[in-house]
């Protein structure tokens, strides 16, 4: 049984060589917070293969989810898509089991392949130390600037 919000497998209803679900869950289940640097745009797209073997339900294959970020580096918004192209997800099947929600396991490998800190690419130049200007956009003259907890080991360098 799918839902619009979730994806639930009906034990009973799954054939015996498994099934292949495809679809996309509701916006708003990837909660992230207030104060998250990504922003979910629409619902997990999934294409997951389900079958039964024994007393375990097996779920493999590949959820994806657009976000809207901001860089870690220089702050600029950015359009990124995660992709986990080998989720798996098992489940114990007793016989009082009749349903399997996977959209909860579909989230969790959503949430571990985002990166910690996302960059419009990955050689942004970020933000100047001194003035803020975005070095990608703009040079500035300011020069390197020099880290207190560093600057000595930054001297050193430079001879």
């Amino acid at each position: 049984m799918e839902t619009p919000g979730h994806l639930i497998v009906d034990i009973a209803r799954l054939q015996p060589e498994g099934e292949i679900f495809s679809g996309e869950t509701a916006a708003g289940l990837m909660d992230m917070g207030a104060r998250a640097i990504c922003e979910p745009v629409g619902g997990i797209a999934y294409q997951i293969h389900v079958e039964q073997i024994g007393q375990e339900l097996l779920a493999r294959g590949r959820v994806s989810l657009g976000f809207r970020c901001a860089c870690s580096r220089c702050g600029e918004s950015f359009a990124l898509e995660v992709v986990e192209t080998a989720f798996f997800a098992d489940f114990e099947v007793t016989a009082g089991t009749e349903f399997v929600d996977l959209t909860p396991e579909m989230r969790e490998a959503i949430m571990l392949a985002l990166p910690g800190y996302p960059v419009c690419r990955e050689d942004c130049k970020g933000l100047c130390a001194r003035c803020g200007a975005n070095r990608n956009r703009e040079t500035c003259t300011c020069g390197p600037a020099l880290d207190g907890s560093w600057a000595a080991l930054d001297l050193l360098v430079k001879r």
